[in-house]
């Protein structure tokens, strides 16, 4: 399988921190969201990917070339949006353009501000007047307007509103709708990434707790409420976590470890997470 993106066996030490030989590969069409707490090494991962910071071991691929090798033709290829968008707040959308125009051999006037229009972005207020959700909407135009094929996202939905968070979720899912296009999203809300990725990969301590598909996520794990004599007839090796309290075991468990007599809840992606990092 081709992938837009691989990293492999990948660590960084810091003096207070060791991230892990961290294994995923990102398939073309997909978007796959990278999760963990503060602190986990999520940023450092995006740091690694986009050869910001030198690695310690391993190596990351994007489109079958060695990041650190990446010509900027296909530089151009990656839409990078983070948490902090460095645009200077003196510049409006318009004088913005103008910059980004002679920047990038692929810019897509016409594209650039169709998208403003349709996403209610004004043309000539300053940036720093701009509303957070409002930052982050001109932001993903900006990475779009170049005709990206991978997309690098740091917290994008992080403090937007509802409303706004739709918005971007719908311009993440069109963006994917051509089998070219894939996109990286580190996020803290959960439920955007439950919502429109493919690929879910845990970062916990510096740790990659897992790498999966979203929906064999889903239809592999469940919760079972049981009593401490239930539990222990249960096939330990489909035992994941358990919570205990004064009304009984719940446990975390592999679906198709335990017999189909048993009343199985499903669970969530955050849920799931938070279950796999207390145990780990």
């Amino acid at each position: 399988m081709n992938y837009a993106l691989e990293v492999k066996d990948l660590c960084k030490i810091y003096p207070d921190f060791f991230l892990d030989h961290i294994n995923f590969a990102l398939p073309y069409g997909c978007i796959m969201g990278l999760i963990g707490e503060n602190g986990a090494g999520k940023s450092t991962i995006l740091k690694l990917i986009l050869n910001q910071i030198k690695k310690d071991q391993g190596d990351v691929f994007l489109f079958g070339q060695d990041v650190s090798q990446l010509t900027p033709k296909i530089r151009e290829h990656i839409g990078i949006v983070l948490d902090e968008i460095g645009i200077p707040g003196c510049l409006n959308a318009k004088q913005i353009h103008a910059i980004m125009r002679d920047t990038y051999q692929n810019w897509d006037e016409s594209y650039f501000f169709h998208s403003l229009k349709e996403l209610a972005i004004p043309i000539t207020k300053p940036f720093k007047d701009f509303s957070r959700g409002m930052k982050m909407k001109l932001g993903i135009v900006i990475a779009l307007s170049h005709h990206p094929k991978l997309l690098i996202l740091d917290e994008v939905t992080n403090g937007l509103d509802p409303l706004a968070r739709d918005e971007v979720l719908d311009v993440f899912n069109e963006f994917t709708r051509d089998e070219n296009h894939s996109i990286l999203l580190s996020s803290h809300i959960v439920s955007d990434l439950e919502k429109i990725c493919d690929y879910i990969t845990f970062i916990h301590k510096g740790k990659l707790l897992l790498c999966e598909e979203k929906d064999w996520l889903l239809s592999q794990y469940g919760v079972i409420h049981c009593t401490a004599e239930e539990f222990q007839n249960f096939n330990q090796a489909a035992i994941k976590g358990k919570k205990e309290s004064a009304y009984g075991i719940h446990v975390l468990v592999e679906r198709d470890k335990i017999p189909s007599n048993n009343k199985i809840r499903p669970i969530n992606i955050e849920d799931l997470f938070v279950w796999m990092a207390k145990e780990e």
